[in-house]
């Protein structure tokens, strides 16, 4: 009974983590993804939004910034996983490409308005060194995370050549969803995060093999 009721209390927790962090992507994503600065967005304004007190707030994030964290993380975690399932039927640099592929095409409407509020967080960030920082350190544990991965699946040490692969596969993923959302094409098709991601994965990845 303990333990499910542990469970519960996780779920919860976890639950009004989540919509905290949504509540502060939308506020600074602004309207239509278009992007705001940190100053036009407070604490206050994100408790608000999310339905909960400023106390439950700082319980959760130590700063406004810190709340789209779990957001970004989420992706990076599709990410890792569709990696990990991938890799178990094609080759590692064929994964690679084809787990960046589907990581960035959104699957549903759902999918579709999460790339809305992504592109406005990162036109956000673009000019907000606070945003940024949190963006880079959700990319920078991401990498982390797929140095022992890469290892695991090439039956490799987790060396340099692992380091330099994992820095290049994360790289590929960042840079074609920032470049998506400085510019003005559509979440799907030619110019998308997935159609970059699947580029820029591709070149960035063309030595894997070599990398000892």
């Amino acid at each position: 009974m303990e333990d499910r009721r542990t469970s519960l209390t996780e779920r919860r927790r976890a639950a009004t983590q989540m919509e905290i962090a949504l509540a502060a992507a939308e506020l600074f994503a602004g309207p239509g993804g278009a992007g705001t600065t940190s100053a036009d967005v407070t604490a206050e304004a994100v408790a608000r939004r999310a339905g909960v007190g400023l106390r439950t707030f700082y319980r959760y994030f130590r700063t406004k910034e810190d709340a789209i964290a779990p957001l970004l993380a989420q992706g990076a975690e599709r990410w890792l996983r569709l990696l990990a399932e991938t890799a178990r039927e094609m080759p590692l640099r064929d994964a690679l490409v084809t787990a960046a592929g589907r990581a960035l095409a959104p699957a549903d409407d759902e999918g579709r308005e999460s790339w809305t509020w992504t592109r406005g967080l990162l036109r956000a960030a673009h000019a907000d060194p606070a945003l940024r920082a949190v963006w880079l350190r959700v990319n920078h544990d991401t990498e982390e995370r797929l140095v022992p991965l890469l290892a695991e699946l090439t039956g490799r040490p987790a060396g340099l050549g692992t380091r330099l692969a994992a820095a290049a596969a994360s790289a590929a993923i960042r840079v074609a969803v920032e470049t998506w959302a400085l510019g003005d094409a559509p979440d799907s098709g030619p110019g998308s995060p997935a159609d970059l991601g699947v580029r820029a994965m591709r070149d960035l990845t063309a030595n894997l093999d070599a990398l000892a």
